[in-house]
């Protein structure tokens, strides 16, 4: 009836036609019996609104807004900035992170049809199965064991035995002997008698010396007479076939080494003809020796008597691994061994020869000591230098870094000067008379870290000095009180200074600041700067030209100018190294061959030949000879200073 009467007023609030009977009535004819709160229940219920609720008409509900959700987080900045090493500023970032983690369970579930479970499904069917199978077999043994009463065995069942043996019987031994003699002594001792008997037995024990020395002294004269006469034998022997020895080697190098010696008589590149104004280098000889493989080529020098041979030292320059070092000779004529070997405690950081007297060599060391090796030692290649600077003699304190022969004194004694990281320029002089000695004869003012140097080749008492600070100073033998100029060169420390050899105003110079510059010595300004993109280990004049120079950097690249055709650029610019990370450290022309040789910090040396490019020559005209020697070299150089020096400039 409650149901029913629900329904009805439902229906008629839906329809007012619709019109229910009274409660009342209805449950009087069934007999239901009402309870209390009926009425209130009874009422119709009806919707309860705020009072502060919008009243929308229909038009205004059925309108439909459309909502858009994205990933983005709304509380995530948008305003970051962050500091551009690039453009040197903060500038703000574009791509912000949108991911919001509210809830993180790292778990060990596994899906149901994925590879592990199944693989686990497969484990443990067979751990059941072979649990099942023990267990079945556990059950027939026990059935078995309980049908037949097997009797345990006693694991304790020990049995004892002994037996005795019979004792050795004891023995008594002894025999007597007869009493030393004796007899009774006395004397009267005191110090006159004790002085006496000490002095005789002093006198014998130098008796017994004199024996023994005059014994061995025979001895020893017996052995050396037997070791002159066998090394003279074998000297002799030796000496008569070292010099066929050596030429049987040089004909069997040459055999196997034949097409670089025919490159290095007759080939000339004829591609040059196509590329104008560039030259190309072609390698010819590799030297190497295994004893100095992990030493660097320090220095070079041709010897200018003897123009197929050449001086190599070898050292390093990672200053925190210091140890032996090396000087080698290398001829062109025998590449897989050098002619003269001598081993040194310190590394050698630089050499120059004779230009007159080719068998004297003059080294400076990683220690400060200076020394002078001699060729025509009768020793055979004699491991010790003819002569050495000591502390007492006033080495240097620092590596040494340069050295040059000089003309002889007025005594002709020879000598050479020295240049070194402590600041000093000493000029050496060697004296022999009861002892080699190589004794200062002059030092110049105190220079900051010197580090190269160079003598002007036609006046005398002028000289170059490149320090660790940049500078160039221009100084003179006559006085040791100022310096003559100072140059602004370089940004880093100036790693090689040379002369030109055919004008007396030009010299060059090169740093570790990627540059090489020219100069002419009356102004402070350089005349030509090359940039070369890399740390310039040497740069070297040729010998045939004077505007034609090399320079090697530290990227393994020899780089070839000739000022006369190219002012701006190299014509040649070559990678000249097997591995990227080689740097190439020293180079020298030969003085009369077209060709050079290049060390690098792995200890080879390589030999290359100059394409025709690189050493043109005036064409010569029908009827006219071309002009030659050294003033025709000046005056083309001169020519190429005249257009870059200003009618005001600053001479010095």
């Amino acid at each position: 009836a409650i149901d029913r009467a629900i329904y009805e007023t439902w229906h008629e609030k839906e329809d007012p036609s619709i019109r229910t009977l009274p409660l009342l009535h209805l449950d009087e004819e069934e007999g239901v019996d009402q309870g209390d709160g009926w009425d209130e229940w009874a009422q119709g219920k009806a919707l309860i609104k705020p009072p502060d609720q919008l009243e929308l008409t229909e038009e205004e509900l059925k309108e439909e807004f459309t909502k858009i959700l994205t990933a983005n987080n709304p509380h995530a900045p948008q305003n970051i900035a962050r500091y551009s090493f690039k453009e040197r500023s903060y500038k703000p970032i574009s791509s912000v992170d949108q991911m919001a983690v509210h809830f993180v369970l790292e778990g060990n579930l596994i899906h149901v049809d994925s590879e592990e479970a199944r693989r686990q499904r497969a484990r443990q069917d067979q751990t059941d199965g072979r649990r099942r199978g023990c267990g079945g077999r556990r059950r027939s043994r026990e059935a078995q064991i309980g049908k037949k009463e097997q009797k345990v065995t006693n694991q304790f069942n020990f049995s004892e035995r002994a037996s005795q043996t019979l004792n050795n019987p004891l023995r008594e031994r002894s025999c007597q002997t007869e009493p030393p003699p004796r007899c009774n002594f006395s004397a009267t001792a005191n110090q006159w008698v004790i002085y006496d008997a000490y002095l005789e037995e002093l006198e014998k024990q130098e008796k017994n010396k004199d024996k023994q020395k005059t014994f061995s002294a025979k001895k020893e004269e017996d052995k050396l007479k037997k070791n002159k006469m066998v090394t003279e034998t074998q000297s002799d022997d030796v000496t008569k076939v070292v010099k066929v020895v050596k030429i049987f080697e040089r004909m069997v190098n040459q055999n196997t080494f034949d097409d670089i010696a025919q490159d290095f008589k007759y080939f000339e590149d004829a591609s040059d003809e196509f590329r104008e104004q560039e030259g190309t280098l072609l390698p010819l000889w590799k030297f190497q020796y295994d004893k100095a493989k992990r030493l660097s080529v320090t220095a070079l020098c041709w010897n200018k008597s003897y123009q197929d041979l050449f001086a190599v030292g070898m050292g390093s320059y990672d200053f925190s691994k210091q140890g032996h070092g090396m000087l080698l000779l290398y001829t062109l004529k025998n590449s897989t061994c050098p002619e003269f070997v001598y081993p040194t405690s310190s590394g050698i950081m630089c050499l120059h020869i004779h230009d007159r007297l080719s068998h004297l060599v003059a080294v400076g060391f990683y220690d400060g000591c200076v020394a002078v090796f001699d060729l025509k030692a009768e020793e055979g290649g004699a491991a010790q230098p003819a002569f050495k600077s000591t502390a007492k003699a006033g080495k240097h304190t620092d590596p040494v870094w340069q050295v040059r022969w000089q003309n002889d004194d007025m005594d002709n004694n020879h000598n050479f000067y020295s240049i070194s990281s402590d600041g000093r320029v000493v000029s050496w002089t060697l004296i022999k008379v009861n002892q080699a000695q190589i004794l200062p004869y002059w030092q110049s003012i105190p220079i900051s870290c010197g580090t190269s140097f160079d003598f002007h080749p036609k006046i005398d008492f002028l000289f170059l000095v490149g320090t660790e600070e940049g500078k160039i100073h221009k100084c003179s033998k006559a006085y040791s009180s100022q310096f003559l100029e100072t140059y602004q060169a370089h940004n880093m420390a100036v790693d090689a200074v040379k002369w030109n050899q055919f004008h007396p105003k030009v010299f060059l110079s090169c740093s570790s600041d990627w540059t090489v510059k020219i100069w002419d010595h009356t102004i402070r300004t350089p005349m030509f700067t090359f940039d070369l993109n890399s740390a310039v280990g040497d740069v070297a004049w040729s010998p045939y030209s004077s505007t034609v120079f090399a320079a090697v950097t530290t990227d393994g690249k020899v780089h070839v100018f000739d000022l006369s055709i190219n002012k701006y650029e190299a014509i040649c610019q070559q990678p000249v190294v097997a591995k990227k990370k080689t740097k190439l450290t020293h180079i020298e022309f030969n003085p009369i061959h077209p060709i050079i040789v290049v060390g690098d910090d792995r200890g080879y040396v390589t030999c290359f030949k100059l394409s025709p490019n690189l050493r043109k020559k005036p064409k010569e005209k029908k009827g006219q000879e071309v002009p030659k020697g050294p003033e025709v070299e000046e005056a083309k150089m001169e020519k190429l200073l005249s257009l870059l020096r200003e009618p005001d400039y600053n001479s010095v």
